[in-house]
């Protein structure tokens, strides 16, 4: 196993952008999962491609990740699982984490609520989050709802963001946009090299 990012390198890059990665690392083992990861293999090359720009541009990629009831278990051990053993396995592969990535995993929808993705995203500076992931109707628009609530600028990259439901989907991003203000512009045109 490598050694650790030191946390103090990311923060003195004074880092305004993170990128987060909403449950993708996912077993898709639940009743009637199937159309859900159908469309999340449909965003994974996108948000691969997006983590790959952000990591090549210093934006921290944090994956802020379901812990699906496994209380005792860490990130490598769901990532292990899942990559083994399940249906998302192929997209566990394509959205592996690097080394330098973080995660957090969250009991609930919010990647906020309970747990310490908020000191985090302050002891990195970050003062916008690029929100992707699963599913755009439950998790990635409560993490984006306690985001705004914490004051934070939000990209909601519409090629990025995925649920079981299209029609949902499409609300869902409506609220993003309308509501909590994010932009939902395609990922490709995100400038990952803002600093403001």
């Amino acid at each position: 196993m490598p050694d650790a990012p030191n946390l103090s390198d990311d923060a003195e890059k004074g880092c305004h952008l993170a990128l987060l990665i909403v449950d993708m690392i996912n077993g898709f083992a639940f009743p009637a999962a199937e159309p859900l990861l159908r469309r999340a293999r449909a965003v994974a090359d996108p948000i691969a491609e997006l983590a790959g720009r952000a990591r090549a541009a210093e934006v921290p990629v944090i994956y802020v990740n379901d812990n699906f009831g496994r209380w005792r278990s860490d990130f490598r051990g769901i990532i292990a699982h899942v990559r083994a053993h399940t249906p998302g396995a192929a997209i566990a592969d394509k959205l592996a984490p690097h080394e330098h990535d973080y995660f957090v995993l969250k009991p609930r929808h919010s990647g906020f609520l309970g747990t310490s993705l908020e000191v985090l995203l302050q002891h990195l500076g970050a003062r916008c989050l690029i929100l992707a992931g699963i599913a755009g109707d439950m998790c990635v628009l409560f993490t984006a709802m306690d985001a705004y609530m914490r004051g934070f600028q939000l990209l909601a990259p519409a090629d990025c963001i995925a649920s079981a439901d299209e029609t949902n989907n499409h609300r869902a991003l409506d609220l993003l946009r309308e509501s909590l203000r994010a932009d939902t512009s395609p990922s490709p045109a995100i400038d990952l090299t803002r600093r403001e």
